[in-house]
Protein backbone atom coordinates (compact mmCIF):
# COMPACT_ATOMS: atom_id res chain seq x y z
CA UNK A 1 0.00 0.00 0.00
CA UNK A 2 1.28 3.53 -0.78
CA UNK A 3 1.88 6.09 2.03
CA UNK A 4 3.26 9.62 1.96
CA UNK A 5 5.20 10.18 5.14
CA UNK A 6 6.48 13.47 6.05
CA UNK A 7 8.29 13.87 8.94
CA UNK A 8 9.67 17.48 10.39
CA UNK A 9 13.14 16.40 11.21
CA UNK A 10 16.83 17.73 10.17
CA UNK A 11 15.91 16.33 6.80
CA UNK A 12 13.26 18.55 4.78
CA UNK A 13 10.57 17.18 2.90
CA UNK A 14 10.76 13.24 3.10
CA UNK A 15 8.81 11.35 0.57
CA UNK A 16 8.31 7.49 0.56
CA UNK A 17 7.33 5.79 -2.19
CA UNK A 18 5.50 3.09 -3.30
CA UNK A 19 8.08 0.55 -3.30
CA UNK A 20 9.14 0.88 0.01
CA UNK A 21 13.01 2.39 -1.21
CA UNK A 22 13.49 5.89 0.34
CA UNK A 23 15.23 7.96 -2.12
CA UNK A 24 17.27 11.22 -0.53
CA UNK A 25 15.71 13.76 0.66
CA UNK A 26 14.45 16.55 -1.39
CA UNK A 27 14.25 20.13 -0.31
CA UNK A 28 10.91 22.67 -1.29
CA UNK A 29 11.95 24.62 -4.42
CA UNK A 30 11.04 26.48 -7.19
CA UNK A 31 13.93 28.17 -9.99
CA UNK A 32 16.90 28.97 -9.72
CA UNK A 33 20.53 27.25 -9.53
CA UNK A 34 21.58 28.07 -6.13
CA UNK A 35 23.15 24.78 -3.92
CA UNK A 36 20.92 24.08 -1.12
CA UNK A 37 21.31 23.28 2.12
CA UNK A 38 19.08 20.55 3.99
CA UNK A 39 16.05 22.06 5.76
CA UNK A 40 15.43 24.91 3.74
CA UNK A 41 13.07 26.39 0.86
CA UNK A 42 14.71 27.63 -1.98
CA UNK A 43 12.75 30.13 -4.08
CA UNK A 44 13.26 32.93 -7.02
CA UNK A 45 11.33 35.88 -7.11
CA UNK A 46 10.91 38.55 -9.74
CA UNK A 47 10.19 42.10 -10.36
CA UNK A 48 10.16 44.08 -13.30
CA UNK A 49 9.33 47.94 -13.34
CA UNK A 50 9.18 50.14 -16.55
CA UNK A 51 11.11 53.94 -17.21
CA UNK A 52 11.96 56.25 -20.05
CA UNK A 53 14.96 55.81 -21.19
CA UNK A 54 17.06 58.89 -20.52
CA UNK A 55 20.25 58.03 -23.50
CA UNK A 56 20.12 57.10 -27.51
CA UNK A 57 22.81 55.78 -28.32
CA UNK A 58 23.09 55.96 -32.35
CA UNK A 59 26.19 54.55 -34.79
CA UNK A 60 27.11 56.66 -37.57
CA UNK A 61 29.84 57.12 -39.99
CA UNK A 62 30.88 57.20 -43.51
CA UNK A 63 31.35 54.92 -46.29
CA UNK A 64 33.44 55.99 -49.54
CA UNK A 65 34.45 54.62 -52.80
CA UNK A 66 37.30 56.07 -54.59
CA UNK A 67 39.63 55.63 -57.39
CA UNK A 68 42.61 55.48 -54.55
CA UNK A 69 43.46 54.32 -50.97
CA UNK A 70 44.67 57.91 -50.54
CA UNK A 71 41.34 59.71 -52.28
CA UNK A 72 39.31 57.51 -50.33
CA UNK A 73 40.89 57.74 -46.93
CA UNK A 74 40.97 61.76 -47.28
CA UNK A 75 37.71 62.10 -48.34
CA UNK A 76 36.31 59.39 -45.40
CA UNK A 77 38.63 61.39 -42.97
CA UNK A 78 37.30 64.57 -44.22
CA UNK A 79 33.56 63.39 -44.05
CA UNK A 80 33.48 61.81 -40.42
CA UNK A 81 35.35 64.93 -39.00
CA UNK A 82 32.51 67.26 -40.45
CA UNK A 83 30.23 64.11 -38.69
CA UNK A 84 31.72 64.72 -35.49
CA UNK A 85 31.42 68.49 -35.86
CA UNK A 86 28.16 68.42 -36.42
CA UNK A 87 27.39 66.31 -33.53
CA UNK A 88 29.25 68.32 -31.27
CA UNK A 89 27.83 71.49 -32.50
CA UNK A 90 24.12 69.45 -31.29
CA UNK A 91 25.17 69.99 -27.98
CA UNK A 92 26.79 66.10 -27.95
CA UNK A 93 29.38 66.26 -25.64
CA UNK A 94 33.27 65.01 -26.76
CA UNK A 95 33.42 61.88 -23.87
CA UNK A 96 30.44 60.66 -25.90
CA UNK A 97 31.63 60.22 -28.94
CA UNK A 98 33.59 57.10 -29.88
CA UNK A 99 35.28 56.06 -33.06
CA UNK A 100 33.88 52.06 -33.23
CA UNK A 101 35.20 51.26 -36.72
CA UNK A 102 37.64 51.72 -39.07
CA UNK A 103 38.45 49.98 -42.55
CA UNK A 104 39.79 49.97 -45.62
CA UNK A 105 39.53 47.47 -48.55
CA UNK A 106 39.52 47.33 -52.23
CA UNK A 107 36.63 46.42 -54.37
CA UNK A 108 36.18 44.67 -57.38
CA UNK A 109 33.48 43.85 -60.18
CA UNK A 110 33.47 40.45 -61.91
CA UNK A 111 32.32 39.87 -64.96
CA UNK A 112 32.82 37.59 -67.66
CA UNK A 113 35.62 35.75 -65.46
CA UNK A 114 37.72 39.31 -65.14
CA UNK A 115 37.96 40.87 -61.99
CA UNK A 116 38.46 44.54 -62.36
CA UNK A 117 39.08 46.96 -59.73
CA UNK A 118 36.33 49.27 -59.10
CA UNK A 119 38.56 51.42 -56.35
CA UNK A 120 39.27 51.46 -52.49
CA UNK A 121 36.49 51.51 -50.11
CA UNK A 122 36.90 53.23 -46.69
CA UNK A 123 34.61 52.60 -43.67
CA UNK A 124 35.01 54.53 -40.68
CA UNK A 125 32.28 54.68 -38.17
CA UNK A 126 31.08 56.05 -34.63
CA UNK A 127 29.03 55.80 -31.48
CA UNK A 128 27.70 58.91 -30.33
CA UNK A 129 25.54 59.18 -26.89
CA UNK A 130 22.25 61.61 -27.12
CA UNK A 131 21.29 62.74 -23.72
CA UNK A 132 18.55 65.49 -24.88
CA UNK A 133 16.47 62.72 -26.32
CA UNK A 134 13.47 65.80 -26.83
CA UNK A 135 16.48 67.07 -29.53
CA UNK A 136 17.91 63.72 -30.34
CA UNK A 137 16.10 64.06 -34.07
CA UNK A 138 17.38 67.44 -34.77
CA UNK A 139 21.25 65.56 -34.29
CA UNK A 140 20.69 62.89 -35.94
CA UNK A 141 19.90 65.24 -38.81
CA UNK A 142 22.67 67.58 -38.23
CA UNK A 143 25.32 64.34 -38.55
CA UNK A 144 23.91 63.23 -41.15
CA UNK A 145 23.87 65.79 -43.44
CA UNK A 146 27.48 66.19 -42.50
CA UNK A 147 28.08 63.46 -44.00
CA UNK A 148 26.33 63.65 -47.50
CA UNK A 149 25.64 60.77 -49.71
CA UNK A 150 27.95 58.79 -48.07
CA UNK A 151 26.62 58.24 -44.83
CA UNK A 152 25.95 55.21 -43.31
CA UNK A 153 23.27 54.96 -40.24
CA UNK A 154 23.98 51.10 -38.52
CA UNK A 155 21.46 51.34 -36.08
CA UNK A 156 20.12 53.14 -32.75
CA UNK A 157 19.11 51.78 -29.08
CA UNK A 158 18.44 53.57 -26.08
CA UNK A 159 19.89 53.25 -22.61
CA UNK A 160 18.57 53.90 -19.19
CA UNK A 161 21.39 54.97 -16.93
CA UNK A 162 19.71 56.73 -14.24
CA UNK A 163 18.39 53.40 -13.46
CA UNK A 164 18.82 53.38 -9.69
CA UNK A 165 14.99 54.32 -8.34
CA UNK A 166 13.81 51.76 -10.40
CA UNK A 167 16.38 48.96 -9.52
CA UNK A 168 15.19 49.64 -5.75
CA UNK A 169 11.27 49.57 -6.71
CA UNK A 170 12.27 45.96 -8.78
CA UNK A 171 13.94 44.28 -6.22
CA UNK A 172 11.40 45.35 -3.46
CA UNK A 173 8.81 43.48 -6.04
CA UNK A 174 10.94 40.68 -6.61
CA UNK A 175 11.60 39.79 -2.75
CA UNK A 176 7.49 39.99 -2.46
CA UNK A 177 7.39 37.65 -5.19
CA UNK A 178 9.94 35.29 -3.56
CA UNK A 179 8.52 35.28 0.08
CA UNK A 180 4.81 35.05 -1.41
CA UNK A 181 6.24 31.69 -3.02
CA UNK A 182 7.99 30.55 -0.16
CA UNK A 183 5.12 31.48 2.31
CA UNK A 184 2.65 28.92 -0.24
CA UNK A 185 4.95 26.64 0.29
CA UNK A 186 5.81 26.15 3.39
CA UNK A 187 1.74 26.35 3.58
CA UNK A 188 1.03 23.27 1.45
CA UNK A 189 4.36 21.37 3.37
CA UNK A 190 2.50 21.80 6.85
CA UNK A 191 5.88 23.78 8.09
CA UNK A 192 6.80 26.83 9.79
CA UNK A 193 9.11 29.75 7.34
CA UNK A 194 11.94 30.62 9.27
CA UNK A 195 14.02 33.21 8.26
CA UNK A 196 16.04 34.07 4.89
CA UNK A 197 19.88 32.47 5.29
CA UNK A 198 20.89 33.04 2.01
CA UNK A 199 20.24 35.78 -0.89
CA UNK A 200 21.61 36.35 -4.32
CA UNK A 201 20.60 38.77 -7.39
CA UNK A 202 20.81 39.40 -10.77
CA UNK A 203 19.23 42.83 -11.72
CA UNK A 204 19.86 45.37 -14.87
CA UNK A 205 18.29 47.24 -17.28
CA UNK A 206 17.09 45.75 -20.53
CA UNK A 207 15.77 47.69 -23.25
CA UNK A 208 15.16 46.26 -26.26
CA UNK A 209 17.25 47.03 -29.45
CA UNK A 210 15.57 49.63 -31.88
CA UNK A 211 16.40 49.88 -35.46
CA UNK A 212 16.52 53.18 -37.34
CA UNK A 213 13.54 52.90 -39.75
CA UNK A 214 12.64 55.74 -42.35
CA UNK A 215 14.65 58.06 -44.79
CA UNK A 216 16.82 61.03 -43.47
CA UNK A 217 15.11 64.39 -43.50
CA UNK A 218 16.37 66.15 -46.72
CA UNK A 219 18.33 69.38 -46.30
CA UNK A 220 16.26 72.15 -46.24
CA UNK A 221 13.68 70.33 -44.68
CA UNK A 222 11.16 72.00 -41.82
CA UNK A 223 10.89 69.04 -39.69
CA UNK A 224 13.29 66.82 -37.94
CA UNK A 225 13.26 63.06 -37.87
CA UNK A 226 10.95 61.68 -35.43
CA UNK A 227 12.35 59.93 -32.24
CA UNK A 228 10.18 58.19 -29.87
CA UNK A 229 12.08 56.46 -27.03
CA UNK A 230 9.34 54.61 -25.83
CA UNK A 231 10.19 52.27 -22.25
CA UNK A 232 12.85 50.42 -20.86
CA UNK A 233 12.47 47.29 -18.71
CA UNK A 234 14.59 46.91 -15.38
CA UNK A 235 14.35 43.51 -14.35
CA UNK A 236 15.69 42.12 -10.82
CA UNK A 237 15.75 38.39 -10.04
CA UNK A 238 16.19 37.08 -6.70
CA UNK A 239 16.99 34.34 -5.32
CA UNK A 240 16.48 33.26 -1.63
CA UNK A 241 17.06 30.19 0.77
CA UNK A 242 14.25 30.09 3.85
CA UNK A 243 14.86 28.09 6.85
CA UNK A 244 12.49 25.46 7.85
CA UNK A 245 11.43 25.77 11.79
CA UNK A 246 10.36 23.52 13.97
Amino acid sequence: MCRLLIPLAAVGLLLAGCSGSTSAPPVAQTGGDQPLTSNTISVSGTGEVTGTPDTLIIDLGVQVLRSTVGEATADAARLTQGIIDALKAEGVAEKDIQTTNYSIWPEYDYRNDTQTLRGFRVGNTVSAKIRDLDGAGEVIDAATAAGGDDTIVNGLRFDLEADGALITAAREAAWNDAKAKADQLAALAEVQLGKAVSISETSGPAPPPIAYGGAMAEAGADFSTPIQPGESLVSVVVTVQFAIEG
